[in-house]
C-alpha cells in the first residue's frame, strides 16, 4: 500500500543525499520501525486529517522544507491548507494512490462546519484547493484519468509516476524461509492473495473461484495475507462455502514476497486499484498472475493481458478458470524486461524531476 511506498521513497532519496523528513498524524502502525534510521520522523500528535492543519503549518514554519510530498485526498488538502496558513514559501506536491478521491473515516458529529462543507461540496473545493499544489501525480493513469475527470482538471498538469515496488532488497525477501508446510511441498497447488481484507479488494469472489476449482482440485489451498474488517464475513464465507479447512488467512504478514515466491499462482480479485503493489511483487518472484480488469492499474501493470491473465469483475467463475489455466501452465510468468517501470531507482529519478522543478 501507501506506506511502504513512502518510506521507498525516503530511503532512496536519503541514500542520494536529500535531507528527508517523514511527517507522521501519530507515530504508530505495523510499520513504524521500518521507517529509515537516517530520517527525522515527526508526530504531529492528532487523529483526523484535518486536525493535523495548525500541526502541519507549525512543522512548516520550524523545519521550512523546499517541498512536501502528500498522499491521497484528505492528506493533500490538509498540506497545501497547511502552507496557505504558515505562510512558507514550501513547495506542495500531492499524490494519489488510489481511485477514490475522498474517505471520511471519522464520526460526522465531530466534525467542524469546514470539514463537513468539505465532504459535501467535495470536487468543487477539491478543485479549488489543488489549484494551489505545485504538482500532482497520479500512479497509473486509470487514476489519472479519475482525478481529471471528477475535479474537471486538465489532463496534462496530471504526472504519472507508477510506485517504487522493487528496490534492491526485494529478491532477498523473496527467498527467507517459509515454515507453513503447504509452501514446501510441490504436490500442493497453492494461490494466494495479499491485501487489506476490506470491500474493494474483493475476496469473497477470490472465495467463491476457489470453492469451483476446489471442486475438481481438491488438493488445491488457497491463502490470503492481510487484515482488516471484513475478516469474520470471509471466514464464514469459507465455511460455508466448505473449503475452510483449505484457505489460511494468517492476518498482517511482514513479508509476502516469500510466501508469493513459492506459491503456483498469485490472484488479485479486486473491484478497483490504483496500481496493484503486490500484483507487481508477485509477478517479481516469477509467479504466474491473474487479475480481474479493474477500474485502476491492473491493465496498465500486465500490458492488457500481456504479462498475465486478466478476466472480468466480480464473476468467479471467469475467475476460477483463469486460475485454472494458470495451474496448468497455461499462463506464463512476467519476463524481468517488465519489471523496470517499478524499479526504485526509476521510480525515485521521476520523481526527483518534478520535486525539484
Amino acid at each position: 500500500g501507501l506506506e511502504p511506498v513512502m518510506l521507498t521513497l525516503a530511503e532512496e532519496f536519503l541514500e542520494r543525499g536529500i535531507e528527508t523528513d517523514i511527517v507522521l498524524l501519530r507515530r504508530e502502525g505495523e510499520l513504524i520501525d521500518a521507517a529509515p534510521s537516517r530520517a527525522r520522523v515527526f508526530d504531529l500528535g492528532v487523529h483526523r486529517i484535518f486536525a493535523s492543519i495548525p500541526a502541519l503549518a507549525q512543522y512548516l514554519r520550524r523545519r521550512q522544507p523546499s517541498v512536501l510530498l502528500s498522499a491521497t485526498s484528505d492528506p493533500n488538502r490538509a498540506a497545501l491548507w497547511a502552507r496557505a496558513l504558515s505562510r512558507v514559501s514550501t513547495r506542495i506536491v500531492v499524490s494519489h494512490h488510489s481511485m477514490s478521491l475522498s474517505s471520511p473515516k471519522s464520526s460526522l458529529s465531530n466534525w467542524t462546519l469546514s470539514q463537513l462543507m468539505e465532504f459535501a461540496y467535495p470536487y468543487g473545493l477539491m478543485r479549488f484547493t489543488y489549484s494551489f499544489a505545485d504538482g500532482i501525480i497520479a500512479v497509473s493513469e486509470g487514476v489519472a484519468a479519475n482525478i481529471s475527470q471528477s475535479l474537471n482538471l486538465q489532463r496534462e498538469k496530471i504526472k504519472v509516476i507508477y510506485n517504487p515496488v522493487l528496490g534492491p532488497k526485494t529478491f532477498r525477501r523473496a527467498e527467507e524461509d517459509v515454515e507453513h508446510p503447504w509452501f514446501s511441498d510441490a504436490s500442493i497447488p497453492v494461490i494466494i492473495g495479499v491485501g487489506r481484507l476490506v470491500d474493494k479488494k474483493n475476496f469473497s469472489d477470490l472465495l467463491r473461484a476457489f470453492a469451483r476449482l476446489s471442486s475438481k482440485r481438491d488438493t488445491a489451498k488457497l491463502a490470503i495475507l492481510g487484515e482488516g474488517r471484513k475478516r469474520s464475513e470471509l471466514e464464514t464465507l469459507a465455511t460455508t462455502l466448505n473449503v475452510d479447512d483449505r484457505v489460511w488467512m494468517p492476518g498482517f504478514v511482514q513479508n509476502p514476497l516469500k510466501y508469493m515466491a513459492r506459491s503456483d499462482v498469485f490472484v488479485s480479485s479486486s473491484i478497483e486499484e490504483g496500481l496493484g503493489n503486490a500484483l507487481i511483487e508477485a509477478m517479481a518472484t516469477g509467479t504466474p498472475v491473474v487479475a480481474t480488469n479493474c477500474k485502476g492499474g491492473p491493465s496498465e501493470v500486465l500490458k492488457g493481458g500481456k504479462y498475465g491473465k486478466l478476466v472480468p469483475v466480480e464473476d468467479p467463475s471467469a475467475l476460477s478458470t483463469a486460475i485454472g489455466k494458470a495451474l496448468d501452465g497455461q499462463v506464463q510468468p512476467a519476463p524481468r524486461s517488465a519489471l523496470d517501470r517499478f524499479r526504485r531507482g526509476t521510480v525515485a529519478d521521476q520523481y526527483l524531476d518534478i520535486l525539484n522543478k
